[in-house]
Protein backbone atom coordinates (compact mmCIF):
# COMPACT_ATOMS: atom_id res chain seq x y z
CA UNK A 1 0.00 0.00 0.00
CA UNK A 2 1.41 3.42 -0.94
CA UNK A 3 2.13 6.12 1.63
CA UNK A 4 -0.88 8.27 0.72
CA UNK A 5 -3.29 5.38 1.28
CA UNK A 6 -1.51 4.49 4.53
CA UNK A 7 -1.87 8.10 5.74
CA UNK A 8 -5.52 8.14 4.67
CA UNK A 9 -6.21 4.93 6.56
CA UNK A 10 -4.65 6.40 9.71
CA UNK A 11 -7.07 9.34 9.40
CA UNK A 12 -10.00 6.96 8.90
CA UNK A 13 -9.11 4.96 12.01
CA UNK A 14 -8.87 8.13 14.14
CA UNK A 15 -12.07 9.73 12.77
CA UNK A 16 -14.71 10.73 15.31
CA UNK A 17 -16.90 12.99 13.17
CA UNK A 18 -20.09 10.98 13.68
CA UNK A 19 -20.86 10.65 17.43
CA UNK A 20 -23.86 8.34 16.82
CA UNK A 21 -21.66 5.86 14.94
CA UNK A 22 -18.71 6.08 17.33
CA UNK A 23 -21.02 5.40 20.29
CA UNK A 24 -22.64 2.47 18.50
CA UNK A 25 -19.26 0.95 17.64
CA UNK A 26 -18.19 1.29 21.29
CA UNK A 27 -21.42 -0.37 22.43
CA UNK A 28 -20.90 -3.35 20.10
CA UNK A 29 -17.25 -3.68 21.07
CA UNK A 30 -18.04 -3.60 24.79
CA UNK A 31 -21.12 -5.81 24.88
CA UNK A 32 -19.84 -8.18 22.14
CA UNK A 33 -21.74 -11.33 21.19
CA UNK A 34 -21.52 -14.63 23.00
CA UNK A 35 -19.32 -16.45 20.50
CA UNK A 36 -16.76 -13.62 20.53
CA UNK A 37 -17.04 -12.70 24.20
CA UNK A 38 -13.35 -13.34 24.95
CA UNK A 39 -12.05 -11.44 21.92
CA UNK A 40 -10.80 -7.86 21.82
CA UNK A 41 -12.80 -5.99 19.21
CA UNK A 42 -11.16 -3.53 16.80
CA UNK A 43 -13.83 -1.04 17.85
CA UNK A 44 -12.89 1.82 15.50
CA UNK A 45 -13.65 2.96 11.94
CA UNK A 46 -12.57 0.28 9.47
CA UNK A 47 -10.23 1.40 6.65
CA UNK A 48 -9.94 -0.12 3.20
CA UNK A 49 -7.22 -2.59 2.24
CA UNK A 50 -5.59 -4.11 -0.80
CA UNK A 51 -3.36 -3.32 -3.74
CA UNK A 52 -2.30 0.33 -4.26
CA UNK A 53 -2.00 -0.38 -7.99
CA UNK A 54 -5.43 -1.95 -8.14
CA UNK A 55 -7.63 -1.50 -11.18
CA UNK A 56 -10.65 -2.77 -9.22
CA UNK A 57 -12.31 -1.40 -6.10
CA UNK A 58 -14.99 -3.44 -4.33
CA UNK A 59 -17.48 -1.32 -2.41
CA UNK A 60 -19.74 -2.49 0.39
CA UNK A 61 -21.98 -0.23 2.44
CA UNK A 62 -20.47 -0.53 5.94
CA UNK A 63 -18.43 -2.87 8.16
CA UNK A 64 -20.36 -5.71 9.80
CA UNK A 65 -21.04 -5.37 13.53
CA UNK A 66 -19.18 -8.56 14.40
CA UNK A 67 -17.13 -8.80 11.21
CA UNK A 68 -15.03 -5.78 10.27
CA UNK A 69 -15.89 -3.95 13.50
CA UNK A 70 -14.44 -6.92 15.39
CA UNK A 71 -11.49 -7.81 13.16
CA UNK A 72 -10.48 -4.40 11.79
CA UNK A 73 -10.73 -5.36 8.13
CA UNK A 74 -13.67 -5.03 5.76
CA UNK A 75 -15.58 -8.28 5.05
CA UNK A 76 -13.29 -10.19 7.41
CA UNK A 77 -14.70 -12.54 10.02
CA UNK A 78 -18.34 -12.79 8.94
CA UNK A 79 -20.45 -14.96 6.63
CA UNK A 80 -20.67 -12.31 3.91
CA UNK A 81 -16.89 -12.17 3.85
CA UNK A 82 -16.59 -15.96 3.83
CA UNK A 83 -18.72 -16.03 0.68
CA UNK A 84 -16.92 -13.10 -0.95
CA UNK A 85 -13.36 -14.31 -0.35
CA UNK A 86 -14.13 -17.81 -1.55
CA UNK A 87 -15.43 -16.30 -4.80
CA UNK A 88 -12.44 -13.96 -5.09
CA UNK A 89 -10.11 -16.92 -4.62
CA UNK A 90 -11.88 -19.01 -7.25
CA UNK A 91 -11.74 -16.05 -9.67
CA UNK A 92 -8.03 -15.64 -8.82
CA UNK A 93 -8.37 -12.24 -7.15
CA UNK A 94 -6.92 -13.47 -3.84
CA UNK A 95 -4.34 -15.92 -2.53
CA UNK A 96 -6.68 -17.78 -0.17
CA UNK A 97 -10.35 -18.63 0.13
CA UNK A 98 -11.05 -17.30 3.60
CA UNK A 99 -10.29 -14.36 5.86
CA UNK A 100 -10.62 -14.48 9.64
CA UNK A 101 -8.34 -11.76 11.03
CA UNK A 102 -5.69 -9.17 10.16
CA UNK A 103 -2.83 -11.66 10.44
CA UNK A 104 -4.31 -14.54 8.43
CA UNK A 105 -2.04 -14.00 5.41
CA UNK A 106 -4.74 -12.80 3.01
CA UNK A 107 -3.55 -10.89 -0.04
CA UNK A 108 -5.91 -9.60 -2.71
CA UNK A 109 -4.69 -9.18 -6.28
CA UNK A 110 -5.35 -6.06 -8.36
CA UNK A 111 -8.16 -5.31 -5.90
CA UNK A 112 -8.93 -2.77 -3.18
CA UNK A 113 -11.79 -3.48 -0.77
CA UNK A 114 -13.56 -0.83 1.26
CA UNK A 115 -16.96 0.45 2.41
CA UNK A 116 -18.83 3.65 1.69
CA UNK A 117 -19.30 4.15 5.44
CA UNK A 118 -16.32 3.22 7.62
CA UNK A 119 -18.34 2.57 10.81
CA UNK A 120 -21.21 0.16 11.30
CA UNK A 121 -24.49 2.12 11.68
CA UNK A 122 -27.42 1.03 13.88
CA UNK A 123 -29.72 -1.20 11.86
CA UNK A 124 -27.28 -0.99 8.94
CA UNK A 125 -28.90 2.36 8.10
CA UNK A 126 -26.49 5.31 7.97
CA UNK A 127 -27.90 8.81 8.06
CA UNK A 128 -27.52 11.12 5.06
CA UNK A 129 -25.13 13.44 6.90
CA UNK A 130 -23.01 10.46 8.02
CA UNK A 131 -22.67 9.29 4.42
CA UNK A 132 -21.81 12.85 3.41
CA UNK A 133 -19.05 13.19 6.00
CA UNK A 134 -17.58 9.79 5.13
CA UNK A 135 -17.68 10.46 1.38
CA UNK A 136 -14.46 12.47 1.73
CA UNK A 137 -12.62 9.26 2.58
CA UNK A 138 -14.10 7.40 -0.39
CA UNK A 139 -13.16 10.30 -2.66
CA UNK A 140 -9.54 10.13 -1.47
CA UNK A 141 -9.44 6.35 -1.85
CA UNK A 142 -10.55 6.65 -5.47
CA UNK A 143 -8.11 9.53 -6.13
CA UNK A 144 -5.19 7.57 -4.68
CA UNK A 145 -5.90 4.42 -6.67
CA UNK A 146 -4.24 5.87 -9.77
CA UNK A 147 -4.84 2.84 -12.00
CA UNK A 148 -8.47 2.32 -11.01
CA UNK A 149 -10.73 1.25 -13.88
CA UNK A 150 -13.63 -0.68 -12.34
CA UNK A 151 -15.93 -0.21 -9.35
CA UNK A 152 -17.90 -3.24 -8.12
CA UNK A 153 -20.75 -2.33 -5.79
CA UNK A 154 -22.11 -5.03 -3.49
CA UNK A 155 -25.82 -4.43 -2.95
CA UNK A 156 -28.31 -1.80 -4.07
CA UNK A 157 -27.59 0.59 -1.20
CA UNK A 158 -23.87 0.66 -2.03
CA UNK A 159 -24.78 1.09 -5.71
CA UNK A 160 -27.19 3.98 -4.99
CA UNK A 161 -24.67 5.77 -2.79
CA UNK A 162 -21.91 5.31 -5.34
CA UNK A 163 -24.16 7.01 -7.92
CA UNK A 164 -24.93 9.83 -5.46
CA UNK A 165 -21.19 10.25 -4.89
CA UNK A 166 -20.58 10.57 -8.63
CA UNK A 167 -23.48 12.99 -9.11
CA UNK A 168 -21.64 15.51 -6.93
CA UNK A 169 -19.07 15.84 -9.72
CA UNK A 170 -20.83 14.81 -12.92
CA UNK A 171 -24.12 15.14 -14.78
CA UNK A 172 -25.84 11.85 -15.67
CA UNK A 173 -27.91 11.78 -18.84
CA UNK A 174 -29.92 8.75 -17.82
CA UNK A 175 -30.98 6.97 -14.66
CA UNK A 176 -28.91 3.91 -13.78
CA UNK A 177 -30.81 0.94 -12.39
CA UNK A 178 -29.40 -1.66 -10.04
CA UNK A 179 -29.44 -5.01 -11.81
CA UNK A 180 -27.16 -7.86 -10.79
CA UNK A 181 -24.41 -8.34 -13.35
CA UNK A 182 -25.18 -5.07 -15.14
CA UNK A 183 -22.36 -2.70 -16.03
CA UNK A 184 -22.37 1.03 -16.77
CA UNK A 185 -19.78 3.46 -18.09
CA UNK A 186 -19.38 6.29 -15.58
CA UNK A 187 -18.74 9.90 -16.69
CA UNK A 188 -15.03 9.64 -15.81
CA UNK A 189 -14.65 6.52 -17.96
CA UNK A 190 -14.60 4.01 -15.13
CA UNK A 191 -16.89 0.97 -15.38
CA UNK A 192 -19.45 0.35 -12.65
CA UNK A 193 -20.48 -3.27 -12.06
CA UNK A 194 -23.47 -4.28 -9.91
CA UNK A 195 -23.77 -7.35 -7.72
CA UNK A 196 -26.17 -8.48 -5.04
CA UNK A 197 -24.62 -8.23 -1.59
CA UNK A 198 -23.20 -11.58 -0.40
CA UNK A 199 -25.29 -11.46 2.77
CA UNK A 200 -26.60 -14.67 4.37
CA UNK A 201 -30.13 -13.56 3.53
CA UNK A 202 -29.39 -13.21 -0.19
CA UNK A 203 -27.45 -16.48 -0.25
CA UNK A 204 -30.00 -18.47 1.77
CA UNK A 205 -32.90 -17.28 -0.41
CA UNK A 206 -31.00 -18.14 -3.59
CA UNK A 207 -30.92 -14.55 -4.81
CA UNK A 208 -27.14 -14.89 -5.00
CA UNK A 209 -24.96 -17.97 -5.29
CA UNK A 210 -21.26 -18.44 -5.91
CA UNK A 211 -21.64 -19.14 -9.62
CA UNK A 212 -23.47 -15.83 -10.08
CA UNK A 213 -20.82 -13.91 -8.15
CA UNK A 214 -17.92 -15.63 -9.91
CA UNK A 215 -19.55 -14.86 -13.27
CA UNK A 216 -19.49 -11.14 -12.40
CA UNK A 217 -15.86 -11.38 -11.25
CA UNK A 218 -14.85 -13.18 -14.45
CA UNK A 219 -16.57 -10.45 -16.49
CA UNK A 220 -14.49 -7.90 -14.58
CA UNK A 221 -11.33 -9.89 -15.33
CA UNK A 222 -12.07 -9.61 -19.05
CA UNK A 223 -11.92 -5.81 -18.73
CA UNK A 224 -8.71 -5.87 -16.72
Amino acid sequence: MNNKLKQLNKKIIKCKKCPRLINFVKKISTEKRRQNINETYWGRPVPGFGDSNSKLIILGLAPAAHGGTRTGRAFTGDKSGDFLFDCLFKAKFSNQSNSSDLKDGLKVKNTYITNIIKCVPPGDKPLIDEIERCSLFLNNEILNLKKLKIILTLGKIAFDNCIKFYKKKYVFNKKLKFIHGKKYILPDGKILFCSYHPSPRNVNTGLLNKSKMIKVLNSIKNYL
